[in-house]
């Protein structure tokens, strides 16, 4: 019976929490709330003999589907001496980690698109729409056991090379017609700053002087254009079905003359051979004429003639 009373309290206690953790996923609406959901359990599902240097993934609850989270943990002088490279981002030699006194942990998120939509109600991206998922990077101080302090954002800023973060892999933006997409860079006071990509480097990818997060936008058409190509589509639209049904009625109407000639064609044929089966008609040179049949009455003296007398 207690077993049985244990079991039921497990259960309890395990949805319980995850009604919890699925309340506080649903209930985030703020960028930043969102950051600090991914550091804490990203912190928790650690493992304390986590090895500095190797790339982890993270497997996020299913409330939070969609986003991906890769960790690494990092010498603060080794990243200064050497750079890091994770997942788009590449971080060259001679960056600065501040402050940092011995390690420091390097989140990496990819927030895929359904996520990335909370940023257009944190900034203001009026004229703009995103074709790229929004990337992070943050960092955050850790020692060798990383569950055993509470962890608080550390600066990333870049030395002589600026930070560069590579989108080809994941945008769903394929240029056309000479559109170049814009690198958006969200600030943590709530500001978005715009650049385009540098000239010597590709147009997916951008550069950055510090940590935070990266997208691709492109400008949005005006509501007037949009009108006039729905209006061009719709012109076209009529045109290309008037067109087809004129065809298919032009069609219609031949049939129904081929059909006709046809039944007239056949209705001759018929009579003619009801006329010829009724008229025996025979050739007379070059020319078809009827003829009798071939037996006639033959004619009967009807008083025998008697000479006269001499």
């Amino acid at each position: 019976m207690d077993s049985i009373f244990s079991l039921i309290l497990i259960v309890v206690v395990t949805l319980g929490s995850s009604t919890l953790l699925g309340s506080k996923a649903q209930s985030i609406k703020s960028a930043h709330l969102l950051d600090l959901y991914i550091r804490n359990y990203t912190f928790k599902s650690l493992d304390k003999h986590f090895r500095t240097g190797i790339v982890q993934s993270v497997n996020l609850p299913a409330n939070l589907s969609g986003i991906r989270v890769d960790t690494v943990r990092l010498r603060c002088g080794s990243l200064t001496r050497y750079g890091a490279h994770l997942k788009e981002f590449h971080l060259s030699s001679g960056v600065i980690v501040h402050p940092c006194i011995e390690r420091v942990l390097l989140i990496r998120q990819n927030l895929g698109y359904n996520w990335s939509a909370i940023y257009y109600a944190n900034y203001d991206l009026t004229g703009y729409e995103l074709v790229s998922p929004v990337v992070g990077l943050l960092a955050y101080n850790t020692d060798e056991d990383v569950k055993s302090m509470n962890p608080f954002q550390l600066g990333i800023v870049a030395g002589e090379k600026p930070l560069t973060i590579d989108f080809t892999n994941i945008t769903r933006f394929t240029i056309a017609d000479g559109i170049i997409p814009l690198c958006a860079s969200f600030e943590g006071d709530g500001r978005m700053t715009l650049a385009k990509p540098p000239p010597s480097s590709p147009s997916h990818v951008c550069v950055a002087k510090r940590h935070g997060h990266f997208g691709l936008v492109i400008a949005s058409p005006p509501e007037q254009f949009k009108k006039r190509i729905s209006q061009w589509k719709v012109a076209v639209g009529s045109t290309i079905g008037a067109a087809l049904g004129a065809f298919l009625l032009g069609l219609l109407l031949v049939a129904m003359l081929v059909r006709v000639k046809k039944r007239s064609r056949m209705e001759a044929l018929e009579r003619r051979a009801y006329e010829e089966e009724a008229l025996q008609v025979s050739m007379v040179g070059h020319v078809r004429a009827p003829t009798a049949s071939g037996t006639r009455t033959t004619p009967v003296i009807e008083h025998e003639y008697i000479p006269p007398p001499r």
